[in-house]
């Protein structure tokens, strides 16, 4: 089965679905079909620009796509509890186990304090989720009631992850407006997750760069 097939599975899209409107009740961005695509593609993108091997470039799509499915449950470890449901998913689709295994253990080390890039696919599925930073992430209109999540992904009006040529370093180019949010913004809510970026970025042999408004800043 391939990561098309994934995304047309219809009990896997409930499930993504509703995990969204637990967040959506609980005030954060959209973690809906338009974020796991993102994620997804990005983490394809990122192993096929390596070499990696095409079957698990398409794990790699699989394990974007699922990896916030555990927020059904709850927002809090919702990596481990995605890891235990795309498990039964997966077993259930008849995936081989060692493929159930590479796509659980990235969807299980993806969050920011918990998780650690044990894989190349963790560290694709990192880095992926990570950079996904952009203003129509924000489900929040009024912008004089913003907390700080909503302005500074607000704030975000470009945002782009590349390999360079030369495959050395990873680069997350981001354009922000700073009439809604400032680069120390950014920092404070995201320092956690640029680090677990740099950490992912080394798994794969690579250096992070994060560059906002044409400065490196990582």
């Amino acid at each position: 089965m391939n990561y098309q097939e994934i995304k047309s599975n219809e009990e896997i899209r409930t499930y993504i679905r509703q995990a969204d409107l637990s967040l959506e009740a609980l005030g954060y961005t959209e973690h809906s079909f338009a974020h796991v695509t993102v994620v997804a593609e990005k983490a394809g993108y990122i192993l096929e620009t390596l070499g990696y091997p095409a079957r698990t470039v398409e794990l790699a799509k699989i394990a974007g796509y699922l990896h916030d499915i555990g927020n059904l449950v709850n927002r809090v470890e919702h990596s481990q509890s995605g890891g235990i449901m795309a498990f039964r998913l997966l077993d259930h689709l008849h995936f081989p186990a060692e493929e159930i295994g590479m796509i659980v253990s990235a969807i299980g080390n993806h969050d920011e304090g918990t998780g650690v890039p044990v894989s190349p696919l963790a560290a694709a599925l990192i880095l992926a989720d990570k950079s996904d930073v952009r203003r129509n992430r924000v489900r929040n209109q009024e912008i004089a009631s913003f907390d700080i999540h909503d302005r500074v992904n607000y704030s975000v009006t470009q945002s782009d992850l590349k390999i360079d040529e030369t495959q050395t370093y990873i680069i997350l180019s981001l354009s922000i407006d700073t009439n809604y949010g400032s680069v120390m913004d950014y920092f404070e809510i995201f320092l956690q997750r640029m680090i677990m970026c740099r950490k992912a970025a080394e798994k794969l042999g690579l250096h992070f760069k994060l560059v906002i408004n044409g400065q490196q800043l990582i």
